[in-house]
């Protein structure tokens, strides 16, 4: 009651100060663009199925990747959501039609009017102004990936060079270059169109034994009927043989290989530890080809070993090169033993699951004890030792969800700020833990969160435990603040894995639960850990039940 008291009395100074001297300053309410689609969009190369654009808060940035089937001169945008309900303010420089641009967050083109147009020349990074009481600048950039396709008979590898309009294709040494076979030529894309300049078809063009190359017209699918760009093509004799070249990247417990092999023949892969004298050879049902590529998995390998691989092609056998596996890190504190006491900044004690002096464990502790008490504490309700106990309270004005993340946590007014992610650089396959849950009904839904979950009332609450792995260049930032809210998102482009469980069921003893990560990557290494526990998944909006508890032990990263 005497905080509330405070409040109100601060309340009041501001209202006779702002009479008296008319000098407050606006607010800073920050405008971000939190949602972007375009007509043709499509995921980085690699990654079709994810199409979610990549949003840097922090650059005020957005980069979008669309297919080759539309002008990006002329591109139409479907959908542009803004936080605040900020004004927008596009560049008239680049829209078809700046007078009739949307000047609002928009959902789908459904809730624009009929006269509204959305289209923009996207040929080069666009500015887009949002404006709320402050003017933020968000540049977003559009990526046309055209997937040019090239399937020739007895073909080893080959470079594309858009540049200069030509491609050098690598063919085995027993090919007839006066006798080639073209399966595709797709230099146009999925829908571009490609013809010779001597007339004809694709494939009746089988002549590559002339120095200067076969010529052929390409049109994108977008571009006019007349506007066709000539395009050069070479064909040669391989220099290394058939078996081609070849990478490998290792993990902790597999690796990646990768290469390029002549059209129509499979590589057979073999590895050994380097202190082995015998090879094991990879099942042929584990080597992917794609044409002219192929990639392989070599599992079932020890973290922090020296091995060996070579890659034959029918009888002829490829150099033996030389990997080391990454070492496998531990998860530190997973058992939970270690907890060390700070202070927040009323001088109330907070407890967090850290050695003295060290820092990996984040909680939302130094917030809630300032005015309540600790959500996460140290309890021997336990399978060993001592466990963690992390119970959603209600914090006076909003709800607490007791939590646990890699971290840290500092206090945003009433609000938290919070950096998700510790420094690690290995490869786990899975989360290993115990945990227990008592799962209340939902009773808090804080007034500012979104409108939707008032329905949440009376629900089950639920728990949440996620991994993640990050090749971010720092942690992620969330922020709480209705006003700039920032929340992670499992599918940001930085993500290389991801594991996650959910609950609401009510347990009366610890279950042991493994999270498997799911990797989306195998070229790209972590540089963070990010594992967040909390007894309320909704508790980024203050929404849960009170009571709601969960406990967690024996937490370890699995390598298998």
């Amino acid at each position: 009651m005497k905080i509330k008291k405070l409040y109100v009395l601060l309340s009041c100074l501001g209202l006779a100060s702002c009479a008296i001297e008319n000098d407050i300053p606006y607010p800073i309410v920050e405008g971000a663009i939190t949602g972007m689609t375009v007509e043709g969009q499509r995921g980085p190369e690699g990654s079709k199925d994810n199409k979610s654009p990549v949003i840097n808060p922090n650059a005020r940035t957005v980069t979008l990747y669309v297919n080759d089937s539309v002008d990006i001169t002329d591109l139409k945008i479907t959908q542009l959501s803004v936080s605040n309900a900020a004004e927008i303010l596009a560049d008239s420089a680049a829209c078809a039609d700046i007078d009739h641009f949307p000047t609002a967050g928009f959902s789908s083109l459904d809730s624009v009017s009929n006269s509204a147009n959305t289209r923009v020349d996207f040929s080069n990074p666009v500015n887009f102004t949002l404006r709320t009481y402050q003017d933020y600048v968000w540049e977003v950039t559009v990526s046309q990936i055209i997937d040019r396709l090239i399937e020739i008979d007895g073909m080893q590898e080959y470079t594309i060079d858009e540049k200069n309009h030509t491609v050098v294709i690598y063919v085995g040494q027993d090919q007839d270059l006066s006798n080639i076979q073209i399966e595709s030529l797709n230099l146009g894309g999925e829908f571009g169109e490609v013809t010779p300049i001597n007339g004809g078809k694709v494939e009746d063009v089988h002549d590559f034994s002339q120095e200067g190359g076969q010529q052929f017209y390409v049109r994108l699918n977008w571009e006019e009927k007349d506007k066709r760009t000539v395009w050069t093509v070479y064909v040669y004799h391989s220099a290394s043989g058939a078996v081609g070249s070849s990478s490998i990247f290792p993990m902790c417990v597999n690796a990646i290989v990768t290469g390029s092999v002549q059209s129509g023949r499979t590589p057979v892969i073999e590895y050994r530890e380097q202190r082995s004298s015998s090879w094991e050879t990879l099942d042929a049902s584990d080597v992917m080809v794609n044409g002219t590529n192929y990639s392989a998995t070599i599992s079932g390998l020890t973290p922090g070993t020296a091995y060996q691989y070579r890659v034959s092609v029918d009888s002829e056998t490829g150099e033996e090169q030389s990997f080391t596996t990454v070492q496998a890190m531990e998860l530190e504190n997973g058992s939970l033993e270690n907890w060390s006491e700070g202070a927040t900044v009323t001088g109330r004690p907070y407890v967090i699951p850290n050695a003295e002096g060290r820092d990996f464990w984040g909680t939302g502790n130094p917030g809630a004890a300032a005015f309540i008490d600790n959500l996460t504490t140290q309890t021997t309700e336990s399978v060993s030792g001592t466990a963690a106990r992390l119970e959603s309270k209600d914090a006076l004005i909003k709800l607490g969800a007791g939590n646990l993340f890699t971290g840290d946590f500092t206090l945003n007014g009433i609000d938290g700020l919070l950096h998700f992610g510790r420094p690690f650089t290995s490869f786990p396959t899975a989360l290993r833990l115990y945990y227990k849950y008592t799962s209340t009904e939902i009773n808090e839904v804080y007034s500012q969160a979104p409108s939707y979950m008032q329905s949440f009332i009376g629900n089950p609450d639920t728990c949440h435990i996620y991994i993640a792995l990050s090749d971010k260049s720092e942690p992620y930032v969330i922020n709480t603040d209705p006003k700039s809210r920032q929340l992670f998102d499992k599918n940001d482009a930085n993500i290389i894995a991801y594991g996650e469980f959910l609950s609401h069921k009510s347990t009366s003893s610890y279950q042991q639960i493994e999270i498997p990560l799911t990797y989306r990557a195998y070229n790209r290494t972590p540089k963070y850990i990010i594992i967040v526990c909390a007894a309320s998944k909704w508790g980024d909006y203050y929404v849960g039940g009170v009571g709601s508890t969960l406990w967690l032990d024996e937490m370890e990263l699995v390598y298998e």
